[in-house]
């Protein structure tokens, strides 16, 4: 099964070069599901390409049969970010245009004038199904009216711009997969709404972080969070529905790098847990333990108390428990005759999830990250 492979312009430089984004899509026989996946929102996050290009050769090698529905790939899905640098390191997390972060643009249908309260009061004894699609219907059509109302002598903000290009790709989707890395050096991880976590255990990640408060616009909350307040005006009217709509966000390792176990769990859970949700007639792994969640607002973070340089700090991956050095801080005061290292101690129990990749820090720069409990 070969993928249809499609280009689409992006953007016009004034050198009249053009930025464009390649998709790759596979459609099998049957199905009418559609997943989507993208990789490289932020520049420096790049594992995500390596996944992507090991599943376009993993669905290139089966037959239409086995395939159940249609799966779009876009990587590399931001080379503005891709291309930002600052001699070695690549800086691409914010827009250059308007200083917003790549994950915080992005449209939330229910953050418009909507009425959900009469949908669900016209829809309430219709099909679960029904209901979905009925949905969707009204999503799109708010989207191609907002598509239709801009002004080509006004034009938008490449922001809106870029944000517009992705959704029309992914609005009708049933589950997204943003692939991402920590911009430090990190654990494996993934993000979970509420109410998705039996579903996460699919993807054969030890963690997890629970997100029970957005933090406003991000691509997997936007596309969800319209589905998640439906289900819950359904229950207020006494219909219990979780419909067949899901995103995640998949946390491969440390930023600017490729680490090959971080790609291969990447793989390994996609392919699962797509042959969970029956896209692909395959054999489902299951799960032996499910993923450990933290709520993300109990996430613990530690900051340099003073400056200096980072010395013996333990890596990423590591359990801690009370009490224990989690680093040491040597600095020079200009106000005494010696150097003085600072013993920094853990005040939290659990395993350290990602730490920051710069040993030399000024007062108040982030240090490390701890999932506490697990």
């Amino acid at each position: 099964m070969k993928p249809i492979t499609k280009l689409i312009n992006l953007q016009t430089l004034a050198s009249g070069d053009i930025l464009q984004l390649k998709t790759y899509h596979f459609k099998g026989k049957t199905g009418t599901k559609k997943v989507y996946l993208q990789s490289n929102l932020h520049g420096g996050e790049i594992v995500g390409n390596a996944v992507i290009y090991e599943l376009i050769k993993f669905f290139s090698q089966l037959n239409e049969d086995t395939l159940h529905g249609e799966i779009f790939l876009v990587p590399m899905c931001n080379p503005t970010a891709v291309n930002q640098r600052n001699l070695f390191f690549s800086t691409g997390r914010f827009s250059p245009y308007d200083g917003l972060n790549w994950n915080r643009i992005f449209w939330d249908y229910s953050h418009e004038k909507v009425n959900i309260n009469k949908f669900v009061k016209d829809n309430l004894n219709l099909t679960k199904e029904e209901i979905q699609q009925n949905f969707l219907n009204q999503i799109l059509i708010k989207f191609n009216n907002k598509l239709k109302s801009i002004n080509q002598n006004r034009g938008v903000s490449f922001s809106e711009h870029y944000r517009n290009i992705l959704h029309s790709l992914s609005l009708d989707a049933n589950y997204i997969i943003d692939l991402h890395s920590s911009s430090v050096k990190a654990i494996d991880y993934i993000y979970c709404f509420d109410s998705r976590q039996k579903n996460a255990d699919y993807f054969l990640f030890d963690y997890g972080i629970l997100m029970n408060k957005f933090d406003g616009n991000a691509f997997d909350e936007a596309f969800l969070n319209p589905w998640l307040i439906l289900e819950k005006k359904f229950i207020q009217q006494g219909r219990n529905i979780t419909f067949d709509v899901e995103s995640w966000t998949l946390e491969l390792g440390s930023g600017m790098t490729v680490n090959q176990a971080s790609v291969n769990k990447g793989i390994k859970g996609i392919i699962n847990y797509l042959s969970a949700k029956k896209m692909l007639n395959l054999d489902v792994i299951i799960p032996q333990k499910t993923t450990q969640f933290v709520n993300k607002n109990n996430l613990k973070h530690y900051y340099a108390p003073q400056g200096g340089i980072i010395r013996h700090r333990l890596s990423q991956g590591t359990k801690v428990t009370y009490d224990e050095i989690l680093y040491q801080l040597l600095s020079f005061p200009k106000n005494g005759d010696l150097p003085i290292i600072m013993e920094i101690k853990s005040v939290d129990e659990g395993i350290i999830y990602d730490v920051s990749i710069n040993d030399t820090v000024n007062q108040g720069e982030y240090i490390l990250g701890i999932f506490p409990h697990v």
